[in-house]
């Protein structure tokens, strides 16, 4: 059975133009990644456990502010390594200087028998759907384009 994730795309209106929020993975391995390596806040859930529920927890553990709004459900996509990641977009606002993030730990360096503990994640941004897109990895993308068509055609958001 697949890995489950649930997540939120938090958006804004600038001068008229859209902006994402997205979050840069912490911990050695991401330290020199950039572009390809953002995500939409997120965390893994459990059979019975409600995705949008989820999705609100981890924004809080990972960004550090608790989400209130109305969601639009993006629905699903399927990541390499069949990891299916559930996306809800929120309008919102979130200053990414006041990011707080919980931690992990592993062992660091690999075989050192040192542990270290790391950011889940080391920093947030907004950014523009051509800029996010780029920055964003690639199995989360249609998250994206869901809702920049959403935006698009005018639906009440």
């Amino acid at each position: 059975m697949p890995k489950r994730s649930a997540g939120l795309l938090m958006y804004r209106r600038r001068g008229g133009a859209l902006e994402l929020l997205l979050v840069h993975p912490g911990g050695p391995f991401w330290a020199k990644k950039d572009e390809g390596a953002w995500s939409i806040p997120k965390g893994e859930y459990d059979d019975g456990e409600a995705p949008l529920a989820v999705a609100k927890r981890e924004f809080a553990e990972e960004v550090g502010a608790v989400p209130d709004g109305d969601f639009i459900d993006l629905g699903e996509v399927t990541q390499p390594g069949r990891k299916v990641v559930r996306a809800f977009a929120l309008e919102g606002d979130f200053d990414v200087a006041r990011l707080q993030s919980n931690t992990f730990e592993i062992e660091w360096p690999p075989k050192s028998g040192r542990r270290r503990s790391f950011p889940e994640v080391d920093r947030a941004g907004w950014f523009a759907p051509d800029g996010a897109r780029r920055k964003i990895l690639a199995g989360q993308r249609a998250f994206i384009e869901r809702l920049v068509a959403r935006v698009e055609k005018g639906d009440r958001m």
